[in-house]
Order: C-alpha cells, then sequence, then structure tokens
C-alpha cells in the first residue's frame, strides 16, 4: 500500500485548546511539575476533556523501560520511584475538582511489582482526598505478575485498563517486549480477580492491520472480559517511529463501532482522535448503565 501522504486529512484537524477550566489545569500541572498524557502526548483532545474536569496523569516518572515503535516516550534508565508521589497527584486532583482522573504510568520493568504498588496507593489517597472523583488506572501489563495486579485491584479503582494496542501479527514491529497473549490474560485474571470491576482496551489504527484482524482482537478482549474499547488514528510521533500506514476514514471508524457492540462490548468510543481517556466519564456510565 502506497504510504499517506504527509497532509493529514481534513477529519484530524481541531480547534486549539481554550477555556477557564483547561486555563487552570495547564497553569496547575506548570506550577506543580505534574506528569500528565494529556500534555507529553500533546493529546488532541486535552481542551475538551479539562474543561469537562478529566484528565490523565502519568506516574512513576517519564522514562519507559521498553521502546515500543510507536511511543514517544523516552527508553533509558529509570529514575528512583518518588515516594511522595501518590499524595501530591491526589492532592492536585483534589483541589482541581476533578470528576474523573486517569492514573496511567511508563512501563518500569526494573520494578519487581512493575509499580503496582504505586499505583495502589495512589489510588487509596486520591479516595481519602477527593472522595467525589472517579478513579480509572490505565496500567502496562506488569510482565504477567498477578499478585501485582491484585494488589491494584484490591484498591478498587473504578475502572482498570490496560491497551492491547494492536493486531498480534504486528507486535514484534511495534510493541517491543510485549506479548499479545500476555496482554489478553492480563485482562482474564483481573474479571477472575474482581468480577465487578469495569475492564477497558484499546487499540491504534492506521498501522497496517485489517479490519479482519481488528474484529479478531475484538473477540478475544470480550471474551477476556474487556467491556470498554477504544479505537483511534494513530499518527507517528516522528519519522523514527513507526511509520502510518493509512489514515482510517470516520465512517469505517463508525463500522468498527457497531461491530464493537454487536460483539457485546458496553461502550465503543470510536473515532480518528479518539484516545483511551476521551470520553472517559461517559464511557463509564454508559458501561454502568448497560450493568444495571
Amino acid at each position: 500500500m502506497t504510504p499517506p501522504s504527509d497532509r493529514k486529512p481534513d477529519w484530524l484537524k481541531v480547534r486549539l485548546p481554550g477555556g477557564p477550566n483547561f486555563a487552570r489545569i495547564q497553569r496547575y500541572h506548570r506550577d506543580q511539575g505534574l506528569n500528565s498524557v494529556c500534555r507529553s502526548a500533546a493529546c488532541p483532545n486535552q481542551g475538551e476533556c479539562w474543561n469537562k474536569g478529566t484528565a490523565t496523569f502519568m506516574i512513576l516518572g517519564n522514562i519507559c523501560t521498553r521502546g515500543c515503535a510507536f511511543c514517544n516516550v523516552s527508553a533509558e534508565k529509570p529514575q528512583p520511584v518518588d515516594p511522595a508521589e501518590p499524595e501530591k497527584v491526589a492532592t492536585a486532583i483534589a483541589e482541581l475538582g476533578l470528576k474523573h482522573a486517569v492514573i496511567t504510568s511508563v512501563t518500569r520493568d526494573d520494578l519487581a511489582d512493575g509499580g503496582a504498588a504505586h499505583f495502589a496507593l495512589l489510588t487509596q489517597a486520591i479516595r481519602k482526598q477527593a472522595p467525589g472523583c472517579r478513579v480509572e488506572l490505565l496500567i502496562p501489563d506488569l510482565l504477567g505478575n498477578w499478585e501485582a495486579l491484585a494488589v491494584i485491584l484490591a484498591a478498587e479503582p473504578d475502572i482498570l485498563g490496560h491497551n492491547i494496542e494492536t493486531v498480534p501479527r504486528l507486535y514484534a514491529q511495534v510493541r517491543h517486549g510485549a506479548s499479545y497473549r500476555r496482554s489478553l490474560d492480563l485482562h482474564a485474571e483481573a474479571r477472575s480477580l474482581s468480577p465487578g470491576t469495569l475492564l477497558k482496551s484499546g487499540l491504534m489504527l492506521g498501522m497496517g492491520e485489517s479490519s479482519e484482524e481488528v474484529l479478531a482482537v475484538m473477540g478475544d478482549l470480550h471474551q477476556a472480559g474487556c467491556r470498554i474499547l477504544t479505537l483511534g488514528q494513530y499518527l507517528a510521533p516522528s519519522r523514527r517511529h513507526h511509520p502510518v500506514d493509512r489514515y482510517v476514514h470516520p465512517e469505517e471508524f463508525a463500522r468498527l463501532k457497531e461491530a464493537g457492540l454487536a460483539v457485546g462490548f458496553s461502550h465503543v468510543e470510536a473515532g480518528p482522535l479518539v484516545r483511551s481517556s476521551y470520553h472517559a466519564e461517559e464511557q463509564f456510565e454508559e458501561s454502568q448503565n448497560a450493568t444495571d
């Protein structure tokens, strides 16, 4: 297939972020030195999410122990874990008055528990400091350490997410150090350990996958217990990263959303600009209504 033009289609263009809540959260990030995926990934939806009272925080530093071909996070020797971070982030969430906080991290294969205790401590701190805020955790695969997974689930997050990212055929090219089967097993183990916790995953499209492969992944995820699915367009951070194979048309995203709902997902968020935390609060509410 001919690589797409460097010129992005009109449906990938967004308005510059703004609004009073956006300015307040942006200022708080700068003043307090917080890490967030919203800023580090230059997410196109940060203005909309921040104005709705949703933000995604990145913990455990900003250096990853893996070097996935789609990701712009540095892959070097990570820094020591900051023991004060859980209280610091929870304080920020409380002071900002957030309604839905998404917590993710770099992958920390250097830690025995992959950072599980840190996720748990932060969840507990948010419950104390901002009891009205929902907690969504987006975690790495923990190298298949299910005891560490149990520690995270014991903290009772409202949503537990782990992204499958792409189809199994592309894992060797795109997800260095990861395993499609291990990611599926994480969902299945989480469902077994905590049946009442909503499980979520996401894929990036336009990396070279086929529609048939995407449908197969949907079936695998649903069977493993996942109930919320996000589908978005992959955009290469630079020419050094895995190239964009194609720009997926919004109509195709709409068809895949219907296919996902037909598979049995309680919510499918699909569109060119969709990222894991896009409309996170609405995803939770719709999924809760579907299970009531």
